[in-house]
């Protein structure tokens, strides 16, 4: 049975790494050819029912997921976009569950509504997972960036009140209970999240050894999410809370060479994990069809209740996105316009006393106001760049799949659950329909409505130029103030100083210069100076968060082949 399921993973693996190949030669996203291969195979005479225990997907896969997705989410555009997120990832989410809850009591009456309830939030929350799909197209940053968001998010919304819709099946429904629950667990994955994250940043910054700290790395997910759980919060807020902590403080608590392992680590292990999921959810339709025919709940019944709920999932998410999102960005920018107005404006009346308490805010501010005031323009700035027009919202609308989530959450369900088979049935279809069906139809919508951008993945070269010059400019005057030190803090040489540019630029003789020690140290002070810079310019909020990553990149990339040089000089 071990070789077996040796041999199953290595064939798994092998089909995914293929998928990919595959994906980038006939353009279509590599989990939609996931889903359709383990679909054919599952349908093959001799491959049996297959089967996977949901918790290991919600426990075994989502959190190291999450945590991957969060620890490379932009910050920064998440901030701005926080209101829209938040909407789409608790008030739709709850919406929509209610909706759903209607008419699944309407069209199966026997299973109750709060069965119904939890039904309807089994198929609300849109599934991270699917959101690589979208990544993948080329739409605008900010749509993407508000999907990753609302997919990250809503998890914890849907499987509270599946849990909640569990509980009043026996005992009743409380709507103060329900509150509550969602408060707490929310509460709860934020403290030990953020616990869990700053916990592992320090014990990181703390550990020479390049194993031990992947090793670390590798637990903070599942350290994260168990004790939530035993808490009764949502264990995968709390990874992604983790995640968000680790991804923002690595500049300052970890080395580069720690930050390049890591990005290689999960990324690898994000390919592989989300493959693995879209690769199951195909193989496991035979096993869920034989399981509804056996119950005799009637296939083509399934099937039409799925495609309604679908339709009406649709038509509730573009009836709340397109009136909200629409009027979202105005309304932020106005907020963030009165901010700077409020900074920056002096009361024009005579009151004395208004006058003096407006002025001794004002002092309270001025020491912040230059950084603070320069943040909110640049707010102002991001929302000018990248509103939310209608065409981006018809994106939102259509790009929020069903996935992982939808299918594990139903099977989660318990086994004297009435119409339970056809419940699974259910979630199955809607899941890998919405996959198929939207992920599809996606980049024609794309490319239709002209949102596809021409330039690639990447941050604009634009911006990266931008960076580069300052970077480079904060180089040079610390170069001429002859403002660096050595990591012992002694000086350098007058030599040093009067070095006409980089030792790679420059690139002498070693036979003329034996000892270089001097001028890589030198270089390696020269990059801690570029990199406080480039921290100072990701807290003013100007650049993206992709283009600023792709300088620390850059810079991490630098300083290790210095260190490689500097240690060969020894």
């Amino acid at each position: 049975m071990t070789l077996e399921l040796l041999v199953v993973i290595l064939a798994g693996v092998m089909v995914i790494v293929l998928a990919h190949v595959l994906s980038s030669r006939i353009g279509v996203a590599g989990p939609l050819i996931l889903v359709a291969i383990g679909l054919a195979v599952g349908q093959l005479p001799w491959v049996s029912a297959i089967s996977v225990a949901p918790e290991l997907i919600l426990v075994g896969v989502l959190p190291p997921l999450l945590y991957s997705a969060a620890v490379s989410a932009p910050a920064i555009e998440f901030r701005r976009d926080l209101s829209t997120i938040s909407g789409l990832s608790v008030l739709l989410v709850i919406i929509s569950s209610l909706v759903l809850g209607l008419f699944f009591y309407w069209i199966i009456p026997e299973i109750g509504f709060p069965l119904a309830v939890a039904l309807g939030a089994i198929l609300s929350p849109t599934d991270a997972v699917a959101t690589s799909v979208v990544r993948k197209l080329g739409v605008p940053r900010r749509v993407v960036t508000v999907l990753e968001g609302e997919s990250l998010l809503n998890d914890a919304t849907a499987l509270v009140l599946l849990r909640t819709a569990v509980v009043a099946v026996a005992s009743g429904f409380s709507l103060l209970t329900a509150v509550g629950s969602f408060i707490w667990a929310v509460l709860a994955a934020l403290l030990v999240g953020a616990f869990v994250g700053m916990l592992a940043l320090r014990l990181r910054s703390w550990t020479t050894s390049a194993t031990t700290n992947t090793a670390i790395g590798l637990t903070v997910p599942y350290l994260a999410y168990l004790p939530t759980e035993a808490l009764g919060g949502s264990g995968l807020v709390a990874a992604v809370i983790a995640g968000v902590v680790c991804g923002q403080g690595a500049l300052r608590w970890l080395t580069p060479e720690q930050r390049t392992s890591d990005k290689l680590n999960w990324r690898t292990i994000e390919f592989l994990l989300e493959g693995a999921i879209f690769l199951i959810m195909g193989l496991e339709l035979y096993g869920i069809v034989e399981d509804s025919r056996a119950a005799d709940q009637g296939l083509l019944a399934g099937l039409g209740i799925a495609a309604l709920a679908f339709v009406i999932l649709m038509v509730v998410r573009t009836l709340y996105v397109i009136p909200v999102l629409s009027v979202h960005s105005a309304r932020v920018k106005r907020a963030v316009q009165g901010r700077i107005d409020a900074s920056t404006t002096e009361p024009e009346d005579d009151d004395a006393e208004r006058t003096s308490r407006w002025r001794n805010i004002g002092a309270a501010r001025a020491a912040r106001s230059p950084k603070h005031l320069g943040k909110l323009r640049a707010d102002i700035d991001y929302f000018d760049a990248s509103p939310l027009t209608w065409k981006h919202n018809t994106i939102i609308v259509w790009a929020g799949m069903r996935g992982a989530v939808t299918l594990a959450a139903a099977q989660t369900l318990p086994e004297n659950t009435p119409k339970r088979d056809l419940i699974i049935f259910i979630a199955f279809v809607v899941a890998a329909g919405s996959l198929l069906l939207q992920g599809l139809t996606l980049p024609f919508l794309v490319r239709m409505l002209g949102l596809m951008r021409p330039t690639g993945d990447g941050p604009p070269r634009a911006e990266i130029r931008e960076i580069d010059r300052e970077l480079r400019d904060t180089a040079l005057a610390a170069r001429e103030s002859r403002a660096l030190l050595r990591a012992d803090e002694t000086e350098f040489s007058d030599d040093v100083f009067a070095l006409p540019g980089s030792w790679f630029v420059t690139s002498r003789d070693t036979e003329d210069q034996p000892d270089r020690s001097e001028e890589l140290a030198f270089e390696l002070a020269l990059v801690g100076v570029m990199r406080a810079r480039l921290h100072e310019l990701g807290r003013s909020g100007r650049h993206t968060t992709s283009a600023l990553r792709y300088a620390l990149d850059e810079l991490d990339a630098y300083e290790i082949s210095v260190k490689l040089h500097l240690g060969s000089e020894k």
